[in-house]
């Protein structure tokens, strides 16, 4: 197919789906060739091999005479007449077609407030795209072969008649102006001189705007990593869920009116916006602020591009996560001022306390909390998507999930997606409980983990060993959380506290006690993720950091009431000190912030401390339990070390436990790395476990932890360590360089 098929057959198929645009490039077409046949009959001869490399003495006098004001300017020729004739004719079709086409030209003129001297500029630099021969007749209408683009000067010289014309069209070029302020057209420097005139800056439509009035595409792949147009949906009754009745929502929302969705995410913000756009019959143009930021785009560029095809598509415009922006940044400045400009409702939506200076009173902001739906909310949540969603098993409680997990309307309806794929993935359509826990983790807390290590449960109540109080102590706390609907929703005690409805929790004892065993425990039981704090990266020497870092911490967690373990608390619970200089002062200004931040989380903190006394009093009158771990006697440190071995390890029927419980002392931190070291030796030695690999263990645990050796602590096997092998010592395996 040769270009002028191509064209033609482009041209063909516009002619039927936008007969207006058709219209208005013939007119722009009839322009060009207006101004090409003055040219002509001026005395320029486009067939001149020198034309544009020098200029005669002819070509002087016809610049002379193309001059405004010349008397040449009234050129008389039968060709002038059909072109002019041609041009009169078009004026009536296109009034016809704008009243009744649907056409694209016609929505971005309509709604980007175009005139019909910018709707020229546009098309006239659309003709390249169409058919780059224009880029020859613009050659010879400049005078000039390579300049394949139409000049601000070409445009004024064709479009405009009369001088005072062409001095008001110049404004139509400026960067405020909707041509260059919407970027529909760009304006490019002469190559050789960056410094020249407006007038020689070249035309250049923008590429999308092109394709788009050449229905070739939709969307700006320019803004697709970090916006996303959602169809309209109407849904009503989403819009009770937050306070303001629905009626005055969409009352509102036909005026230009700001709302601010203040919440987490996951708490149906979205939701909420589009269906309020759905209501209205508008699409929403969701937009992530944080990748926006983030995006090679400039924010300026990122950021009129979003507009431009907000206003497009009419679209109600939902900003997402604009507390990315800071409060002195010039994007916070540039998007206020988008939202008093864009004319149509716009939602913001944040964690963030949020102040839209400037804003008021041009146009109406409202403010709507999104909280944690409370647990009947979220019961009611559960029932309804898993009713409508997916096959379920007998074992599935909603009551369950609605406690443990703080999660909106949002967040069910991904973990429901996901347990349903993994109930496929085991080749079953029915989900069951353990899917549906499993998901909920998937789903909880996927930002926490820069701040803390996830500990993956794996203990149960047979692998530790403590007396019995402390152990019934453990089952209560589990307890507390399982009976928290009970108590603070039909009981009514959630109205008597304001704060302190989670559960901290202090475990106290030497080291290896089984005070991480414990928590690992209650994880396990409860179906919660459990997050050891790394407190060296919470802990910062700058002001403000640690605070910060805390905080991320508390939001995290606070979706799925995951379990926060601080171990070794007391390097940051510790207590107050006297105020001497400016440190001090900040490290109680941090231990503040952390009683401040434990009192407002519903979930479960555990502290853990081998020096109870070093804690502040502040910390420990705010624990709604205690568990002391204390160091374990012979009695107890037998079943340690019975249930410490696996049941595959091969061990042999001589060992004496009675003897190793009663005459070490140790912890069963230390009773577990003992069992180790005794079955790597035992590997090494190609044996079962013995005694004597447990004798050596001992002998290394008690070194590294600074204890003096004597023969004497062995006993009746201290001949066992001089009968040890080479083997255990040294690899069986010849070594290789």
């Amino acid at each position: 197919m040769t270009q002028g098929e191509h064209v033609a057959r482009l041209m063909t198929g516009l002619e039927a789906s936008d007969p207006l645009l058709c219209l208005a490039l013939q007119r722009v077409e009839l322009l060009v060739r207006r101004g090409a046949l003055r040219q002509r009959l001026l005395g320029a001869d486009p067939d001149d091999p020198y034309r544009g490399l020098l200029l005669s003495d002819q070509e002087v006098d016809q610049l002379l005479r193309s001059l405004p004001g010349h008397p040449g300017q009234g050129l008389d020729h039968p060709a002038l007449d059909t072109v002019n004739d041609s041009l009169a004719a078009l004026e009536g079709s296109l009034g016809r077609a704008a009243l009744t086409a649907s056409s694209r030209l016609a929505l971005l003129v309509a709604r980007l407030g175009l005139e019909p001297l910018d709707r020229d500029i546009l098309l006239l630099a659309l003709l390249t795209e169409i058919d780059p021969r224009y880029g020859r007749l613009f050659g010879f209408l400049h005078d000039d072969v390579t300049q394949r683009l139409p000049t601000v000067f070409l445009a004024l010289r064709l479009l405009c008649e009369g001088r005072e014309s062409r001095r008001l069209g110049r404004a139509h070029f400026l960067a405020a102006a909707p041509l260059r302020r919407h970027l529909l057209i760009r304006l490019l420097p002469p190559q050789q001189d960056g410094r020249a005139s407006r007038v020689r800056h070249a035309l250049q439509i923008d590429q999308h705007i092109a394709d788009y009035l050449l229905q070739l595409t939709d969307t700006d792949d320019r803004i697709a990593s970090f916006a996303a147009l959602i169809q309209p949906r109407s849904d009503k009754d989403r819009l009770t869920v937050h306070g303001l009745p629905p009626d005055r929502i969409l009352s509102l929302a036909r005026g230009p009116v700001v709302f601010y969705l203040k919440g987490e995410p996951g708490l149906g913000k979205r939701t909420t916006a589009c269906a309020v756009a759905g209501e209205l019959g508008r699409d929403t143009l969701s937009v992530d602020v944080s990748r926006m930021l983030d995006n090679d785009l400039p924010f300026e560029t990122a950021m009129a591009l979003v507009l431009r095809e907000g206003r497009l598509r009419r679209a109600v415009l939902y900003w997402n996560h604009v507390e990315a922006i800071s409060d002195d940044e010039p994007p916070r400045h540039r998007l206020l001022s988008s939202l008093k400009q864009y004319g149509e409702p716009i939602f913001v939506a944040g964690q963030a306390d949020w102040v839209p200076f400037g804003l008021r009173p041009d146009v109406t902001v409202v403010e709507v909390p999104f909280e944690v739906p409370e647990y009947t909310r979220r019961k009611q949540l559960w029932d309804a998507h898993l009713g409508e969603e997916v096959l379920l098993s007998a074992d599935v409680d909603t009551g369950v999930l609605a406690n443990r997990f703080r999660f909106g309307e949002r967040q069910v309806q991904d973990v429901i997606a996901t347990s349903r794929d993994l109930a496929l993935a085991k080749g079953s359509p029915v989900v069951g409980m353990h899917q549906l826990l499993e998901a909920c983790r998937v789903h909880s807390n996927q930002r926490l983990t820069h701040l803390a290590q996830k500990v993956d449960p794996h203990y149960g109540w047979d692998d530790i060993v403590l007396p019995a109080d402390q152990i019934r102590q453990l089952r209560e706390i589990i307890s507390q959380v399982r009976h928290r609907p009970l108590v603070y929703g039909e009981w009514g005690f959630d109205r008597k506290l304001a704060l302190s409805k989670g559960l901290n929790v202090l475990f106290a004892g030497g080291p290896g006690t089984g005070k991480t065993m414990a928590a690992d425990i209650i994880a396990n039981e409860l179906a919660l993720d459990l997050y050891k704090i790394d407190l060296s990266m919470v802990v910062s020497k700058y002001i403000g950091e640690t605070e910060k870092n805390l905080r991320k911490i508390f939001q995290e967690a606070a979706t799925s009431n995951s379990i926060l373990f601080f171990d070794e608390a007391d390097a940051i619970f510790g207590k107050r000190s006297e105020v001497r200089d400016s440190h001090d002062r900040y490290a109680n200004i941090e231990i503040a912030y952390l009683l401040q931040k434990m009192e407002e989380y519903e979930g479960i903190v555990i502290l853990a401390t081998n020096m109870r006394q070093s804690l502040d009093d502040a910390f420990v009158r705010r624990m709604h339990v205690t568990v002391e771990f204390p160091f374990p006697e012979a009695e107890y440190r037998r079943r340690i070390w019975e249930v410490t071995f696996p049941r595959e390890a091969p061990r042999s029927g001589a060992i004496d436990l009675d003897f190793m419980a009663r005459q070490f002392k140790v912890t069963g931190g230390n009773i577990r790395n003992i069992i180790l070291g005794a079955a790597f030796l035992a590997a090494a030695d190609g044996q079962v476990i013995s005694m004597q690999h447990l004798i050596q263990a001992t002998k290394r645990e008690f070194q590294k932890m600074g204890k003096l050796v004597v023969d004497g602590d062995f006993g009746p096997y201290y001949d066992l360590l001089e009968n040890v092998k080479e083997a255990v010592c040294s690899p069986t395996a010849p070594q290789t360089n």
